[in-house]
């Protein structure tokens, strides 16, 4: 089983803290940084050339630069434009996760209502990134 670098773009604490639990605890996932917003995942990629992420999880409403500017940063640079940025909100507006789509985000996965549900949450997560093929 193919363990995944990744890199969470979340800036809300508790929620920082639940992914890092959840995501731990699975052990199908290697955090190689956890940042606050896009602003920081462009500082981040840019000092760690070396060490890119297999796939990008990004919360959709931060301030600063949010999931949409994060998705048009990737998808906009050469260099980083083979990552996939998958966006997480508690939002399931269809709207939202259509325009998040079109954007080019290669998917739009619903943030869990309770801490308990991060396991399931990542394990959820894995599953789709390994039936879609989206880390090449």
């Amino acid at each position: 089983m193919k363990k995944y670098k990744i890199i969470i773009v979340e800036n809300d604490e508790d929620e920082q803290l639940f992914m890092k639990e959840g995501f731990a605890s699975t052990g199908l996932f290697e955090i190689i940084a956890q940042v606050l917003n896009g602003d920081d995942l462009l500082d981040w990629l840019e000092e760690h050339q070396s060490t890119l992420p297999d796939l990008i999880l990004s919360d959709l409403n931060m301030p600063g630069k949010n999931g949409y500017d994060v998705i048009e940063l990737i998808k906009g640079n050469p260099a980083y434009r083979h990552i996939p940025v998958i966006i997480t909100s508690t939002s399931s507006t269809k709207t939202i996760i259509d325009k998040c789509l079109a954007k080019g985000a290669a998917d739009y996965v619903v943030k869990p209502d309770t801490f308990v549900q991060y396991v399931p949450y990542v394990k959820e997560l894995y599953n789709l990134i390994e039936q879609k093929q989206l880390v090449k």
